[in-house]
């Protein structure tokens, strides 16, 4: 009998990948491809989560908390494209 380790899904990796982005294109003066990054780490994030359910597949917090900075992310970056419209 061999162990198998869990490993992290790809999904909640992408998902991570997607919300830090976000905050870095926000932050750097592309509030716009910031709000698309964050509205892609959201439904990866989820994703994610459905993926981690296999006992092979780990990930569940990082997928929460991809969703969870995805959804900050989402209102930092409409708040950055209010900025760049009034300055």
């Amino acid at each position: 009998m061999s162990a198998v380790g869990q490993k992290t899904g790809i999904l909640a990796t992408a998902a991570i990948i997607a919300a830090i982005a976000s905050y870095l294109l926000t932050f750097t003066g592309h509030p716009l491809m910031g709000l698309v990054s964050a509205l892609l780490s959201i439904p990866l994030g989820i994703f994610g989560f459905i993926a981690a359910i296999s006992p092979r597949t780990g990930g569940g917090i990082l997928s929460t908390i991809a969703i969870i900075l995805g959804a900050i992310a989402i209102i930092v970056a409409i708040l950055g494209i209010i900025g760049v419209i009034i300055f």
